[in-house]
């Protein structure tokens, strides 16, 4: 346990109390909040910060004590799995995620997610962002692959937090999907939530999050298919996917948001192979790119195409 004392400068002064203190230690907006409801955090001379929210103003002068407990050690065990890494420092890591792997550990997914091959990679993550989340920042569904970012300190996982709440971050996505647009460029934003009757999926809902997705078409196939470029502006949980069904572009190779999908005999052979050999969606996360929140690096990661997709494009550009 450590015990921390701060000052409101003058510059913080009428600042909510949780954006003073996250800018003032390394601790995340989470982590402050969590504090708070522990009543971990008190005004000094007085007796409990019960009374203290995130929300609080906070004055010049005003002297904070921040009781913090020792990290949690993991209970997780490290697994020794490759990982296909695309740029490394003490800071943080980017990885090629494979399709079928799961982000971090859930129920069904007790073993072999990526934090369990970072653990083996990274021992020193354990007890950032919590015990079965370390250093995870954002994450890709199990069945779509490509490049992921993961911190290795406390500091580097909330100033990347910060880039991904303020959009400052560059992700870029392939996808190969039924249909044939007649636009060649679509900005999409429409609000994304839960499903109201299969809570399970997510939907295009009025009472939704806002999440914005612009739409390239790089290629049309054979007037069925099209490969389109997409790039990010929210993280809403499935959104890709969601925005592209609700445009009828639904993306090969997911049965979620998707009907199964088996082409007819005007296709080709070697088309309908391809599709027929999917056991993912065709979905691949190729670039991810934003400014090193340590060191000011420029970074700019893209992720190889994995086989499956490569053969797939080769198929429908026959």
């Amino acid at each position: 346990m450590t015990l921390d004392r701060l000052i409101i400068p003058r510059e913080m002064e009428g600042k909510r109390l949780d954006f003073a203190l996250t800018h003032l230690t390394d601790l995340s907006r989470n982590r402050i909040k969590d504090l708070l409801q522990q009543q971990r955090i008190n005004i000094s001379g007085a007796s409990s910060g019960a009374s203290l929210k995130p929300s609080s103003a906070v004055h010049t002068g005003d002297v904070f004590e921040l009781d913090i407990p020792d990290t949690k050690p993991t209970e997780l065990t490290a697994e020794a799995i490759d990982l296909d890494i695309l740029f490394e420092d003490d800071y943080l890591i980017v990885v090629n995620k494979p399709a079928h792997m799961v982000v971090h550990p859930s129920h069904g997914h007790e073993s072999g997610t990526l934090v369990h091959a970072l653990l083996h990679h990274c021992p020193n993550l354990p007890g950032i962002n919590g015990v079965e989340r370390p250093g995870i920042v954002h994450r890709l569904d199990k069945d779509t692959s490509g490049s992921l970012v993961v911190a290795k300190t406390e500091e580097t996982h909330r100033k990347l937090v910060e880039l991904f709440s303020t959009h400052d971050i560059r992700r870029e996505y392939i996808a190969w999907v039924r249909g044939a647009p007649t636009w060649n460029h679509k900005h999409i934003e429409l609000p994304i939530g839960r499903h109201p009757q299969h809570r399970q999926k997510m939907a295009v809902v009025e009472q939704g999050k806002i999440a914005i997705t612009d739409v390239l078409v790089e290629q049309r196939f054979h007037d069925q298919f099209s490969r389109v470029r997409l790039r990010l502006h929210t993280g809403r949980t499935h959104q890709i996917r969601v925005h592209l069904a609700h445009h009828q572009l639904p993306i090969l190779g997911d049965t979620t948001y998707g009907r199964l999908f088996t082409p007819g005999k005007q296709t080709s052979q070697p088309i309908r192979d391809a599709i027929a050999a999917l056991n993912r969606q065709a979905l691949h996360a190729e670039i991810l790119g934003f400014i090193h929140p340590i060191t000011e690096q420029e970074i700019l990661c893209h992720a190889p195409l994995p086989v499956l997709l490569k053969t797939l494009d080769l198929a429908l550009s026959a």
